[in-house]
């Protein structure tokens, strides 16, 4: 296990006052709609943020559009840019493209799985300068197939990032993908999945995606209305997120956006065996929604 790096106060306060309780924003993924509720009769789009607030979500994440920024202000939801790109000179566009949709948080697939720590050191600089000069708050995605594909490349980006400017690096957590590089079981997640408890503290995306150790995507459900055992096994680790995080933002005001990003069929993530995937995305709110209360009351 790695060592704790000691966190400034000033990391945690950059954007929100230090006093006060943390808010938990649940965020739906417009990917877990993808060909629903069939395949060739795919919802429009604001049937689908209709039903992300009907559902109790607070906001979406998704790439910006002037659609979809219409259709959040008429749906009353927040909105969470998202991008990928590999191509600094591309970023303050892009992220411009997300401000114009009415983000302040965005999510960052960076660069590819090839990129080394020198050159994604540089990438990400550019991506948070840019973030500052348009008030955005960008955070790098653990994600396979990029340049934080896996803990070690992750962690080494990181330390040369605070290294480099005495900060913390904002990260977006999707551990699915580490516990599938690690080959992970269920009792062995918290031990090697939350090493870094500064880094998960400072952070505020979280992709709350049920995995195991072979898969980046369980079943939520058995299509019959049961959990099923890998979501239950799951859980335990999705409280162990929560505890971890709130043991540093507990007194302050800051906001955890947590997103059920389940994928469909359509790309793989979703099995054609499996329940759909909007479905089990609700299932998957309600559970984390309790554990929070669980957790803050």
């Amino acid at each position: 296990m790695r060592p704790r790096r000691t966190r400034r106060r000033s990391d945690l306060s950059m954007t929100t006052p230090i006093s006060g309780k943390p808010v938990l924003r649940h965020i739906a993924n417009l990917w877990t709609f993808m060909e629903h509720p069939a395949a060739g009769a795919e919802w429009p789009l604001d049937q689908k943020l209709a039903a992300m607030k009907a559902a109790g979500f607070d906001g979406v994440c998704w790439g910006g559009s002037p659609e979809l920024h219409a259709s959040c202000k008429k749906n009353g939801l927040t909105f969470v840019g998202g991008m990928a790109s590999g191509n600094s000179s591309d970023f303050h566009r892009l992220l411009q493209e997300q401000k114009d949709c009415g983000a302040i948080q965005v999510n960052v697939q960076l660069a590819a799985d090839e990129v080394l720590t020198p050159e994604a050191l540089e990438l990400a600089l550019v991506l948070n300068r840019a973030g500052e000069q348009l008030g955005l708050e960008p955070a790098i995605e653990t994600h396979r197939g990029t340049c934080t594909e896996t803990p070690e490349k992750t962690y080494a980006l990181c330390d040369a990032y605070q290294k480099q400017t005495g900060r913390l690096l904002r990260l977006s957590w999707d551990f699915s993908h580490f516990a599938v590089v690690k080959h992970l079981v269920p009792e062995n997640f918290a031990k090697r999945l939350l090493v870094r408890p500064d880094l998960i503290q400072y952070g505020q995306q979280f992709h709350f995606r049920p995995f195991n150790g072979h898969h980046v995507q369980v079943p939520v459900t058995d299509g019959r209305g049961n959990l099923t055992k890998e979501f239950q096994e799951w859980l335990p680790f999705a409280e162990e997120i929560l505890k971890c995080w709130l043991a540093g933002n507990r007194d302050t005001s800051r906001e955890i956006f947590i997103c059920p990003e389940l994928g469909p069929v359509l790309g793989g993530y979703g099995l054609s065996t499996a329940p759909n995937s909007w479905e089990d995305a609700q299932v998957v709110r309600e559970h984390i929604d309790q554990l929070w209360k669980k957790l803050t009351s």
